[in-house]
């Protein structure tokens, strides 16, 4: 892990079995369901359902200052506090917590390489004990929204093609095939992807063991589709989970210095009147902004 920009933001399973009983280190599992927590989990780690503690439960946008403070309060993390996030999908989820972190400035969280599959392949230790951690007191930043984009932003990126799209989604939903994976509800009124976008789906940056490429890896792959970091890069994909793990990767793992998630993403382009949508493939090769 030593090549990536930013090695210190991995963690390897042998380094949290070695920390089980740190008491400045809080561990979180954030799975697609809270099933695999139930079934057993890293000793001593809590579990963040992604869709009641990781968003607004009420209008669609990410956790409020006020919300994500009450979280991390409940959940034993003080501003010092080393918190390591880790789930299945290969940190699909974990991504998406750690994005949300970044944005209200918490200075020291971490993802475990691997994730839960790697965890468990190992054989290693399984609790089914739900810690309850004593509550503290957090005081977050206000939000980093250089780490997002929105609409706007977006949509001037698209029209003048002043930075780079990166479609994270399978290659179905981007040719407009599907509208989403099958079994999940978010979905659009229509499929396709934002004109000019490219299509890089997420799970290219890992290896079969759910651990993250090399960083020589991690930069052909987005080398060879024009993505450099000489540019502003977006990423999106259908509700900003799986962008959320595109932008880890740009901008922790390779040091992209200018790399947002438009959490919005598909669902909000794919419902909007009058935007402008591509199908296929071969329509988005050809119109792409190469990075210079």
């Amino acid at each position: 892990m030593a090549n990536y920009a930013h090695p210190e933001v991995l963690v390897g399973t042998d380094w949290v079995a070695e920390h089980l009983n740190d008491p400045n280190i809080r561990i979180v599992e954030v799975d697609v369901d809270n099933k695999a927590y139930d079934e057993g989990h890293v000793p001593g780690a809590l579990a963040w359902p992604w869709n009641t503690q990781l968003c607004d439960t009420v209008r669609r946008d990410i956790l409020s200052q006020k919300q994500f403070e009450e979280l991390m309060a409940s959940s034993g993390i003080s501003n010092d506090t080393t918190v390591v996030i880790y789930g299945d999908n290969n940190n699909w989820f974990a991504a998406w917590a750690f994005w949300q972190m970044k944005i209200y400035g918490h200075k020291d969280v971490r993802i475990m390489n691997g994730g839960r599959k790697k965890w468990v392949a190992e054989g290693r230790d399984l609790s089914m004990e739900t810690p309850k951690p004593s509550r503290t007191a957090y005081k977050a930043s206000a939000p980093d929204n250089s780490l997002r984009a929105f609409l706007p932003q977006v949509q001037t990126a698209a029209e003048r093609e002043s930075a780079d799209l990166v479609d994270v989604r399978s290659p179905q939903e981007y040719t407009g095939e599907i509208l989403a994976p099958p079994g999940l509800p978010e979905t659009c009124q229509r499929g396709g992807h934002i004109p000019g976008a490219r299509s890089i789906p997420w799970g290219k940056a890992v290896n079969d063991d759910g651990t993250f490429k090399s960083f020589e890896d991690l930069k052909n792959l987005y080398g060879s589709e024009g993505v450099t970091g000489s540019r502003p890069v977006i990423a999106y994909c259908r509700i900003g989970e799986r962008s959320s793990h595109t932008w880890f990767v740009l901008k922790y793992l390779l040091g992209f210095k200018d790399v947002a998630n438009y959490d919005g993403s598909w669902t909000e382009w794919g419902n909007l009147v009058g935007a402008p949508v591509e199908r296929g493939a071969a329509a988005a090769k050809a119109s792409y902004p190469r990075a210079s």
